[in-house]
């Protein structure tokens, strides 16, 4: 089915920044995850060219353009099978959290660094024994004169390593009831003395993109640094950008899927056993036929909610039910198609692989399948 959601212009810029990926990320890619972390002038080259937050105005650095253009760099980024340069944690769920809810003075401050790569973001709201339960954060942010002492630590960061500016969630009242109205959001930079890194995890996949522990010690934070300027206010700001952030992941396990399925169509057709190319057989036109038809059916309920969500709608149900469902979909065609590879499909030599590995996590991260079933079941249950 032909897509109806992007333009010319939108096209436009998905082969400029397929020639940017080309140069600057697909040569460097193996690499990075041996490293386990993608270099800052990375980060530098893609604000030089425009790709970093395009959707903020002019006046701060960005092209003023809409979010189909993060939709573009999503896809892009998916294409290429890159999952540790985190472009659209750090455009579109981390740096919205300052446009839409920052003063005049911490959007002067940050955003135009958020632009060009000076400042790469990570959101700070997890913690080892708080994960989709965010009102049962334990770091506590307390008032001194012109700063907050912030003192906790964050759990399964990513950018945790590279990040120089966090959206850190902490307590500024520990006894208010009910506990999310005792939760604000801080913008936490290099400059805030004891704000550190903890350990870099070692992980089942997404190798290249460096999670880590955040570990903030007696942090001295200006209180201008309180997000919006007002306590009490963070868990509402996180709400409001569930939308975007769970939209942005679902259309990433559309992305993959897609990827996916045109590796392992090249693929079959290429590879014989008893004479004949396993495209023949039938179990395998079946297969693919499905995976192909879960594929189709996500990309058209994705690119609606993308086409709701720019129009400014509230699809937050939708939203949690295209996570939930894509989430668990891309985990399927990648068992399936890894399957047709046989025991290469087992080899990291083979993209597959990996695709296998880093898939598994975009069912947990933004919210479980099981918390998007919550979600689901009390708005069609009530």
């Amino acid at each position: 089915m032909k897509r109806r959601l992007l333009n010319e212009d939108h096209e436009m810029f998905r082969q400029q920044f397929r020639k940017f990926l080309n140069s600057e990320v697909v040569p460097y890619q193996e690499q990075w995850e041996k490293d386990g972390i993608v270099p800052r002038e990375v980060w530098l080259k893609a604000g030089e060219n425009g790709y970093l937050c395009p959707w903020l105005p002019e006046e701060y650095g960005g092209s003023g353009v809409d979010f189909l253009y993060s939709v573009v760099i999503i896809e892009e980024m998916a294409a290429i099978g890159n999952v540790g340069f985190a472009i659209n944690l750090h455009n579109d769920i981390a740096v919205p959290y300052i446009w839409n809810f920052g003063t005049d003075e911490q959007k002067k401050k940050y955003l135009p660094g958020c632009c060009t790569g000076e400042y790469i973001t990570a959101i700070a709201m997890s913690e080892a024994n708080t994960g989709s339960d965010l009102q049962e954060i334990k770091t506590t942010a307390v008032k001194d004169g012109d700063y907050y002492i912030l003192n906790g630590q964050k759990a399964f960061i990513s950018n945790g390593i590279l990040n120089n500016l966090a959206v850190v969630a902490a307590k500024t009242d520990t006894k208010i009831q009910p506990q999310y109205k005792g939760m604000s959001l801080f913008l936490v930079d290099d400059s805030c003395p004891g704000y550190k890194r903890g350990q870099q995890y070692e992980k089942m996949g997404f190798h290249s993109q460096d999670t880590a522990e955040l570990i903030f010690e007696d942090c001295r934070v200006p209180k201008s640094n309180l997000l919006g300027g007002e306590e009490g206010k963070g868990f509402g700001m996180l709400a409001m950008e569930l939308q975007q952030e769970r939209l942005g992941i679902a259309l990433e396990a559309v992305a993959h899927m897609n990827r996916m399925l045109a590796i392992t169509k090249e693929y079959i057709h290429s590879r014989t056993a008893f004479g004949q190319p396993i495209s023949a057989f039938q179990n395998t036109r079946f297969k693919m036929a499905e995976m192909y038809t879960t594929a189709e059916m996500c990309q058209v309920f994705i690119d609606r909610l993308i086409e709701e969500h720019v129009a400014g709608k509230n699809v937050d149900l939708e939203t949690a039910m295209a996570k939930c469902f894509m989430c668990e979909s891309v985990k399927t065609v990648a068992d399936q198609c890894l399957q047709f590879f046989g025991g290469y499909g087992f080899m990291e030599e083979y993209p597959i692989c990996r695709a296998y590995r880093d898939m598994r996590v975009l069912s947990i991260y933004g919210g479980t399948t099981e918390i998007m079933k919550e979600i689901i079941s009390k708005a069609k249950l009530k």
